[in-house]
Parts: structure tokens; sequence; C-alpha cells
């Protein structure tokens, strides 16, 4: 997909320096330039698939997000000449896997974040290192989705990957095509399941827990990992990616950081009272803190943010999008129209009439409950609901999740600021005033309801680290403000929601239904 904004009238005009936002997201890479002011000049996407060969099992093509790169570069290149361009910042999924060669080839497909293969081998590192004392150390609690558990099941299943050299996230991978070094950021490190966050560097006890040294089991290659670099670091463009994309050699690329982190700025959410609310397959929910708060109960993960003394408070909810998509499947809307799954709830009450849903299909939970047993469930059903029902029993679930991570950040002293919001869910009224109603907070997203929070932010961080410039934060819309005779209503769904869930969680686990052999990624025609 492409869309230039009519910004841009000319192919290739000069606008004056301009910075270039990537973001490497899960179906898609996002592009965007901006100028110093902030204005958004030229923006674009590209799609790419994943393989989902397994019930539980994620996979992508490094060669399909280099497809999706030389189709983002060549639009905003047509758009505005890159002989301007200031730097390119990068933005990304996390944790996403690439074992590379020696060479820094990609071996094999990426294993993305929404892949769970790995569960048992993250609980075995937890046990191994010891829970709390893994969190205290990383602020993550590290399960499946981590990379050094998902490395641990590429050694144990036998798989080709598993010779590799080094262990890389998306992005590290997709830095290190572009400048010919590969490095990480402190934001995406923590996705590694093994960065500290008091000495800001690897910690080799846990790495050693994951790979068996020290404990008689030392294997005949441990794979590197990459450097830990600050976020505003930058390299030029290497030649040869210069010469792939069709860009003078030598712009300033920015590592840049996670997605969340970055939309965070792009979304103004810098200091600490409001809460980012970043709404896309999954839903980043986050709050911004001065130093690395842990918690006891470890309802939240501890990010480093793109600057120093800062730090995220993060939770993020497995299927929000995803589950929309999926349930729109379900019902027939057509495709691409997943807006069309809360139309269809409009007419129903908070409460859907009784129908509860329980929305884990991820499967599994991370927000502030970390239990990757649990389960989508649908309860209350008769024969008086049909699908309007389902969908608004959808939409209630995944508010309340959100409330209960709003809570979070509250308890914490963070009190109720704005939630501000990005993605398309900002268009609807139900889910916004949802939100609001819920949680108690204002609900804003930027004035430009399509605002590419993460692309954005990452092409204002190639502004400041390459010294140009610091843009200022993108204006909000006033949103929605919470209506106090709704309380009622969700604070008697919230008692039946958690009765719920309890009850469900007591059930015996799900059987697996992931068996533990290797399949390579689907081929496609």
């Amino acid at each position: 997909m492409h869309d230039t904004p009519s910004q841009t009238s000319q192919a290739g005009v000069s606008l004056g320096p301009v910075a270039v936002g990537l973001d490497l997201g899960t179906s898609s890479l996002k592009g965007v330039a901006i100028r110093p002011d902030g204005t958004i000049v030229a923006r674009t996407g590209a799609a790419y698939p994943t393989a989902r060969p397994l019930p539980g099992r994620a996979e992508q093509d490094p060669a399909d997000w280099l497809a999706a790169l030389r189709s983002v570069m060549e639009s905003l290149a047509a758009a505005v000449d890159p002989s301007g361009w200031a730097g390119i910042g990068l933005s990304a999924m996390l944790p996403t896997l690439v074992v590379t060669d020696d060479a820094g080839e990609p071996v094999g497909a990426a294993i993305t974040w929404e892949d769970n293969r790995a569960e048992a081998q993250g609980t075995r590192l937890r046990d191994a290192v010891g829970a709390d004392g893994l969190y205290a150390r990383t602020g993550q609690w590290v399960d499946g989705r981590y990379l050094l558990p998902m490395a641990m099941w590429l050694r144990e299943a036998g798989d080709p990957r598993a010779a590799g050299a080094m262990l890389a996230g998306a992005k590290d991978w997709l830095f290190g095509w572009l400048t010919g070094t590969t490095a990480t950021d402190p934001s995406t490190a923590t996705g590694f399941g093994c960065y500290d966050l008091d000495t800001h560097a690897w910690d080799e006890g846990i790495v050693g827990a994951a790979f068996g040294r020290g404990g008689g089991k030392v294997p005949a290659r441990t794979p590197r990992l990459p450097a830990i670099l600050p976020s505003s670091h930058a390299a030029v463009l290497a030649a040869h990616a210069a010469a792939s994309l069709g860009l003078p050699a030598r712009i300033p690329v920015v590592l840049g950081a996670a997605d969340s982190v970055l939309a965070a700025r792009g979304l103004g959410v810098t200091e600490p009272g409001r809460v980012a609310y970043v709404a896309g397959t999954s839903t980043v929910i986050l709050g911004v803190a001065s130093s690395p708060i842990t918690d006891a109960a470890h309802r939240y993960l501890v990010t480093p943010l793109d600057r120093e003394g800062a730090y995220g408070l993060e939770m993020d909810l497995v299927a929000t999008g995803s589950a929309v998509r999926w349930l729109a499947d379900l019902l027939n809307v057509p495709p691409g129209d997943e807006a069309g799954v809360w139309r269809l709830a409009e007419d129903v009450p908070v409460g859907a009439d009784g129908m509860l849903f329980l929305p884990y299909v991820g499967p599994g939970e991370q927000g502030a409950l970390w239990n990757p047993d649990l389960r989508g469930t649908l309860s209350g059903a008769t024969l008086a609901h049909g699908g309007p029902h389902v969908a608004r029993a959808l939409l209630d679930g995944i508010t309340l999740e959100s409330r209960r991570c709003a809570a979070v950040l509250e308890a914490l002293g963070g009190g109720r600021g704005d939630i501000v919001m990005s993605g398309p869910s900002v268009r609807t009224l139900l889910v916004t005033r949802a939100l609001a109603d819920a949680t108690g907070r204002r609900v804003r997203w930027a004035a430009d309801p399509d605002h590419p929070a993460s692309a954005w932010g990452a092409a204002a961080l190639a502004f400041e680290a390459t010294g140009a410039v610091r843009p200022p934060l993108p204006s909000l819309a006033e949103g929605v403000s919470p209506d106090p005779a709704a309380t009622p209503a969700w604070d008697a769904l919230w008692d039946r929601f958690e009765g719920t869930r309890i009850a469900v969680a007591a059930l015996p686990p799900a059987t697996p239904a992931t068996p533990a052999t290797n399949v390579p990624l689907e081929d496609r025609p």
C-alpha cells in the first residue's frame, strides 16, 4: 500500500531538511518524512506476510522486510528529494528473533513476538535464574516470547538456525543491513531477556543459564549478542544499502528504539502522568518513570526510553487488533474493515446483555497478568445472543484488561492523566468512549487520526540525534472525557469479568497445540 499525502505535490521536491522514520511492525513497514517542525510531508507503507505453519507459530522472512523497505524508500524518495534527508531513524516490533551467520546474513526465517513455541524454555530459564531475581535484574518477566528462550528452543529442537553466529532483534538486523554493523539499543535489548537495568549491559549469568555455561553442558558454539549502543547512535548508510535502495550514500542512520518507546514520544507521552495507548496487532500501555521501578507482583515491564534517566512502565496486551481481525473473519465482516466489528456492536449496551468474553485469544496474556495458560473464553451465551453481542463482549473484555493496566500505573502515583491513543480505533467513538468511561480518564489522540506514532518518533529522534533540531511534539485532539454516569455499569461488569477470569484460570491448562518439532517457514508462491 502507498499513501503520500497532499503536502507533497511534486515528486522529488526539495522541502529543506527532512528526517525519515521507519517502523518495522508486525504486519507492515511504515515510513514517514517530517520537517523540523514535525509536519509530515510524506508517508507510505508496505505489507509483508506472516507464516503460521502450526498453532502458536509465527515466522517472517527478512527478505520480505527488505522488499517492503525498498518499496517504502522508493515512495519517500519520489516524494522528497533524498539529498535533503538529515537522517533515517528506526523503530521496530519486539521481541522478534533473527539468527545471523558470521557475515550478518539471516539463517532461516525470523521468529516473531507472536510465536509462543518456547514457553517451556521461558519457564525453565526463569526457574534456573530465579523468577523474582530475573525480573529484578532485567525488569522483564521472561517468557517464551523473549529471544533467549526462542534460541533455547531452536537448539533443543535441532533447528538449523541454532548453528547461527549471532542473535539479533528485527531492528538490530535491519540497522546492520543498512550500516554494516549489527547493534541494539537498550529498549530493544530488554526483549532478549538478559539486559541488566543497573549495569546497562548483558547479564552473562543469565546468558550462561540459557545456554548451559557453568552447568557441564557447554555447547560447541554459544551465539554472540549485538553491542548495546544508545538509541541516538548514528552510522552512515553503507554503499551496498544505498545502491539497493537508490539513495545517496552516507546518509546518517540512527539506531532508534522499540516501537512502544518511539510511539510514546510520537504521542507526547514523555513525562509521568499521561499514558501511551498504542493499539495495533497487540496493544502497548505505557507510563513514564524517572527510575527503573520494579513491581513485586511483576505486573509491568521496565523499558529504558530513548533518553537517559527515563523509563517506560509497560504492559502489552497480546491480542487486540489481531483479536478484532479474527472476529471479523468469523462474523464475515469484509477483509480490511475491522471497524465493521465495532459497527455491529454499536447498539449493544455495556455488558453485552449478559455475555462475557475473556479476550485471551493470543493465546495467553501478558498485560498485567502474565499467564500464558489463559485462553479466550465466551460465557453467558444464550440463543438470544448474536454476532453483535460477541463483538460488544470482545470490546468490553479488551477495555477491562486496559482498565487493569491503567489502574496499575495509577497506583504507582501517576494519577489519572490523559490516555493518549494511536491506531485505527481512534476513529471509532464506541471504542474511545468505552476506554474513557471504564478507566475514568480522558482519552485523546493526535490531531491527525492517522498519525504514525512510532515512525514519527523515529524520524524525530533522527533529527535530534544528528544535531539538527528537536521537533515539537504533535498536537492532540481534545478527545473524549469519562461520563460519571457510566461508572456503575463498568464497575459491575468488572466484578463479573474478574470472577470469571479467576474461575477459568483455576481450570487445568489447555493441552498444548504445538508439538515440539521444528517446522520451517511455509513455502509461498
